[in-house]
């Protein structure tokens, strides 16, 4: 940690750090990251210093209050250490942003259409946990019942860097609700995850690359919301990338999110191109269907969710739909934390 301090520290130095302003307060801010951590692990070392401390003295003075303080001194720095190894898995770039998550209906008609409105609604009770703000920027309900579609906005510290462990296909197995004859079915949904792009991080983006279309706002049955185009659809068509917006009953306003939705993904893709380069793959990228899933909710024959990257397994399936995701999470993230540093040892 100290060595990237002192690399920034270099290239601070450099006459020319601030012709590009946009990358050298990127450069500043990371620094300033990197000595947060450094201080906070100095301070636990001296907690736990203490605490030692404390411990030894009162056994070998006998004294039960000493070594009482002691123990409740280890016992307040668990909390403190469990804080530190969050902040440890939420490292990258990118980690501390919001987040704007997208739900995609997959394989399993309108099964799989209510399947992506029950993760919808399964992480904004997650935020709610958390104590995060969600707007539903975009929903495309479908015909018979659930979304085809979703884009939210969560607001809350290191949302992006929580949120990224559920990237990928999320399956599930139940007894259809919409099958007469009371049949198991298989329903997959897509979740992705893309950092919201602060103001000063610089994305390439040109209004000659971009397809604006206007649509009427609508809810759920198709029913109008308002009788004008304030419904905003951008298409970047070097990418092909598509945001839609009808939050709003301003067509500027829906315009300015969609185009700060797009920016985002424009920024997550950049992330994953540079997280291809080191992995030489990117398994983010998936078809929505068998064998590309990254966690099962299974709630027949029996009830059971379980996380095939980590795997991590809940009983309570009602728990983990109504929001209890951080078991899975951190699994993921400290799982990846784990193998990024067994590969700069391998280095």
């Amino acid at each position: 940690m100290n060595r990237k301090i002192a690399e920034l520290d270099t290239r601070a130095a450099d006459p020319e750090f601030w012709n590009d302003p946009a990358r050298a307060t990127a450069s500043l801010r990371e620094k300033a990251t990197y000595q947060r951590w450094v201080q906070g692990v100095v301070v636990l070392e001296r907690a736990w210093e203490d605490a030692t401390t404390l411990i030894e003295l009162g056994e070998e003075e006998d004294d039960a209050d000493t070594l009482a303080e002691g123990e409740r001194a280890l016992v307040a720095l668990q909390a403190d250490l469990r804080t530190a190894e969050i902040r440890r898995l939420l490292g990258d770039e990118a980690d501390q942003n919001d987040a704007v998550l997208e739900i995609n209906s997959g394989a399993g008609g309108t099964d799989a259409s209510d399947w992506a409105q029950i993760l919808e609604r399964m992480y904004i009770q997650w935020a709610g946990r958390m104590g995060f703000k969600v707007e539903i920027a975009d929903e495309q309900y479908h015909e018979e019942a659930g979304i085809k579609s979703a884009t939210l906005n969560v607001k809350g510290p290191y949302a992006y860097g929580y949120l990224k462990a559920e990237i990928g296909v999320h399956r599930l197995v139940r007894i259809s609700p919409f099958d007469s004859a009371a049949r198991r079915h298989t329903s997959f949904a897509s979740v992705g995850a893309y950092p919201d792009v602060a103001d000063d991080i610089e994305v390439d983006l040109k209004d000659s690359d971009l397809r604006i279309d206007t649509y009427h706002s609508s809810g759920a049955g198709g029913q109008h919301v308002n009788t004008t185009d304030s419904a905003v659809r951008l298409t970047h068509l070097p990418t092909g990338i598509v945001v839609a917006c009808q939050a709003e009953r301003s067509q500027h306003k829906n315009k300015a999110k969609a185009m700060k939705t797009m920016r985002a993904k424009l920024y997550q893709r950049e992330l994953e191109i540079r997280q291809a380069q080191r992995n030489d793959a990117n398994a983010d990228k998936q078809k929505i269907e068998w064998g590309s899933q990254i966690r099962s909710y299974v709630m027949q024959p029996y009830r059971m969710v379980k996380d095939l990257r980590t795997g991590v397994e809940v009983g309570d399936t009602d728990r983990v739909l109504n929001g209890d995701l951080l078991p899975f999470m951190e699994a993921w993230l400290a799982q990846r934390a784990d193998a990024e540093v067994a590969d700069r040892g391998a280095v």
